[in-house]
């Protein structure tokens, strides 16, 4: 039996009563009290994460740069010390290993943030890179009043380093909820002092199924289900993080879908009939689910699939198999929920 990783935060996750299930070799709170009180704390005030199961690679010296220009897919010259910035590791045929924040902390110093699941494989296609996921401890904050209670500010995508009640940190404007917040890195030691510190202002722990549902909302893809190593950039809607006028692996492969039109399209859809769709789930006209949920912002049944093209234009009605019940859906433009300015 695999023994399950527990995060600085284990201790507090359970003496808060979360449920803890494994997830990726690691054992997380998936809820505290339910997806839906966890989810509205985010969307109308302010929720906190531990994304301490994230992992993180850092890599500086004089190639640094060069480096991952040559392998990442978004275009590292965009972005300048301080910023940060959504791209994708691909392989040779163009599917996606993984998506990934590089953060620039230097012209030639960089930490990447990935997916708990491929921090081994991100690392090994990454050769140069150090892991240094251990020494670190992550929480998000998110939701339209995180940043007021949290007394700080930062621009999204934008970091530095800052004390953040009491504890030091890397503070990002990033995060996987669509809402205005960010993501604190810290010491593991410093890790409970912080999380702490960060309920007594009011903020709503939560776990991962408020923050999948908060991500399909926003159509955020999850890879395992919606990005894959056999899907691409180009059918993920992910076109815009790939400096297709650059090298890097698989480029060539992307450059041609894009020419030619991919044949398939990840698409968001809202159910027309009753049922609730799942990853997996068939599609009769040809295709497949990716993720699916019942949203609580909007009260009804939303998903992603894979379409054919043909069939991927907002308004197409669609035919899902729930366990041998066909149910209607209609494809709509992503994403379903847009946070307002405040």
């Amino acid at each position: 039996m695999q023994t399950l990783r527990r995060t600085p935060l284990h201790e507090r996750h359970a003496g808060l009563g979360a449920r803890l299930v494994p997830f990726a070799g690691w054992e997380m709170p998936v809820q505290y009290t339910s997806i839906a009180e966890e989810h509205t704390a985010v969307r109308t005030g302010a929720g906190v994460f531990d994304v301490s199961h994230m992992g993180q690679l850092e890599l500086a010296g004089d190639v640094a740069h060069e480096y991952l220009q040559a392998r990442l897919t978004n275009d590292l010259d965009r972005i300048e010390p301080g910023r940060a910035q959504y791209t994708l590791l691909t392989n040779d045929e163009g599917g996606i290993v993984d998506d990934l924040i590089a953060y620039r902390r230097g012209p030639d110093d960089y930490l990447l943030v990935v997916n708990a699941s491929n921090r081994e494989t991100d690392h090994a296609a990454l050769r140069e890179t150090r892991d240094v996921s251990d020494e670190w401890a992550l929480v998000a904050v998110q939701g339209p009043e995180a940043l007021d209670r949290l007394g700080i500010d930062v621009a999204p995508f934008a970091f530095r380093e800052d004390e953040v009640l009491g504890v030091r940190c890397l503070v990002a404007g990033t995060g996987y909820t669509g809402e205005r917040g960010c993501e604190l890195g810290c010491d593991p030691a410093d890790a409970p002092r912080l999380w702490d510190a960060i309920l007594e202002r009011g903020i709503v722990p939560c776990g991962l199924a408020a923050r999948d549902t908060l991500r399909l909302e926003a159509c955020y893809p999850l890879h395992g289900n919606d990005i894959t190593p056999g899907r691409t950039p180009i059918e993920a809607g992910l076109g815009w993080a790939c400096a297709l006028e650059k090298r890097f692996t698989g480029v060539d492969v992307l450059r041609s879908q894009k020419e030619e039109g991919p044949r398939e399209k990840l698409v968001a859809f809202r159910m027309q009939d009753k049922g609730i769709p799942r990853q997996g789930m068939p599609i009769e006209e040809g295709g497949v689910v990716t993720s699916g949920t019942l949203s609580p912002t909007l009260g009804e049944a939303i998903g992603l699939a894979y379409v054919d093209a043909a069939l991927a234009e907002p308004g197409t009605e669609i035919t899902i198999d729930l366990r041998g019940r066909p149910r209607r859906a209609r494809i709509v433009k992503k994403p379903f929920y847009e946070r307002e300015e405040r």
